[in-house]
């Protein structure tokens, strides 16, 4: 009979060896998925946050560009400087010839609507050479100097767009529908004006662009997707583009001159909002200073509530109180698209969704600034 020797490497694990291994690996196994499962929420929401900003940015630097820019005037010819000297160039309103805003009462001021006019860089700046009635189908206009012989109005074509301002502060906009350079004509067939403009009356080239929140259960619905929630650009035209997606907060606020404004100043004879035909100026209230050196501008006040009548005529009717505007402050929150990606809490998410996990959540992107229009206060 034999004896079998078992050395001790050879020995078996026992049960409560192996239980305690397993619990081991158990253990570390977990810690490893609780290290990766943060690492594939934040490979997830990175480029939405990315997204996110980008989205704001270029909402932010479109209006920021825009607002700079507003109430830049003519710079040739014999009305020149700011438009804020002949008219309001920012409205709280939708301004043109699809759905405009009501021009006066309380639906002319929405805070999350802003209209904004200026004259760009170009050569397409006259004056008309006879009076112009209210309803006509052209201009009559002065050659514009150093055109070639057969293009005296070389700057203006068909399609585009033009205003025609005078110191009174009627304004009326229009599409030029043929340019005749013989006879120095500008047709505009089917857009009658609001006023009948004098002779020296400006014609000019104008950008005017309509910013606006459309949004799903409101009055403004998004033009082709009722669902959609945007940041849109309108030309006051026939133009209507989105400029920035998934948005959920567009807000304007005012600020302007305590000191009640002296111009558009009409010639004798003329009344207009701040002006009797005899010249005498019509004493507008003087502001409290709460904004700095400025004044809040409440959508009361510019709407006329406060019963200090308006300027202009007809469709291009304005608050006088919008030319005391010197500064805007514009708030813009946007959102991400996925539901799974927003959490649940309110102040952080306007749309909450269903993500229970912080490294998963992508709260909505808040940019707030101020713009001080340099054409609206330096007057020139």
């Amino acid at each position: 009979m034999s004896t079998t020797l078992r050395r001790g490497g050879q020995a078996g694990y026992s049960l409560i060896e192996l239980l305690i291994s397993s619990a081991i690996m158990i253990t570390i196994t977990g810690a490893i998925f609780s290290l990766v499962n943060p690492s594939q929420g934040t490979s997830q929401t990175a480029p939405e946050i990315s997204d996110l900003q980008q989205r704001a940015r270029v909402g932010s630097d479109v209006l920021f560009k825009e607002l700079i820019m507003s109430g830049a005037g003519t710079y040739q010819g014999p009305v020149r400087g700011a438009l804020v000297n002949f008219f309001a160039p920012i409205m709280p309103r939708r301004v043109g010839r699809i759905t405009p805003d009501p021009t006066t009462g309380p639906n002319s001021y929405r805070s999350d609507t802003i209209t904004l006019a200026y004259i760009p860089n170009t050569y397409s700046q006259t004056t008309i050479s006879q009076p112009m009635p209210n309803v006509s189908a052209e201009l009559k206009v002065t050659n514009q100097p150093n055109c070639p012989t057969g293009l005296e109005l070389c700057g203006f074509d068909e399609g585009m767009e033009v205003i025609i301002f005078d110191t009174s502060g009627n304004f009326d906009t229009f599409t030029i529908t043929e340019v005749q350079d013989a006879a120095a004509h500008l047709q505009h067939r089917g857009q009658d004006f609001s006023y009948p403009y004098d002779t020296g009356a400006s014609v000019t080239q104008v950008r005017r662009n309509v910013y606006y929140w459309c949004r799903p259960n409101s009055d403004r619905l998004c033009p082709g997707d009722a669902t959609a929630s945007q940041l849109r650009q309108y030309n006051g035209a026939n133009t209507d583009v989105p400029l920035v997606d998934h948005v959920v907060g567009v807000n304007f606020d005012y600020f302007g001159d305590p000191n009640p404004p002296r111009a558009p100043q009409p010639p004798l004879g003329v009344e207009n909002c701040l002006y009797d035909a005899a010249g005498a100026f019509k004493n507008l209230p003087v502001l409290a200073a709460d904004e700095g050196s400025l004044a809040r501008l409440t959508p009361a006040l510019l709407s006329d509530a406060a019963g200090n009548g308006v300027c202009g005529a007809g469709s291009s009717e304005y608050d006088p109180d919008l030319l005391r505007i010197r500064k805007v402050r514009v708030t813009l929150r946007v959102q991400v698209a996925a539901p799974s990606l927003r959490g649940s809490n309110t102040l952080l998410f306007r749309n909450p969704g269903g993500a229970r996990e912080s490294a998963r959540q992508v709260p909505d992107y808040i940019v707030s600034f101020e713009v001080t229009p340099r054409n609206l206060n330096l007057m020139r």
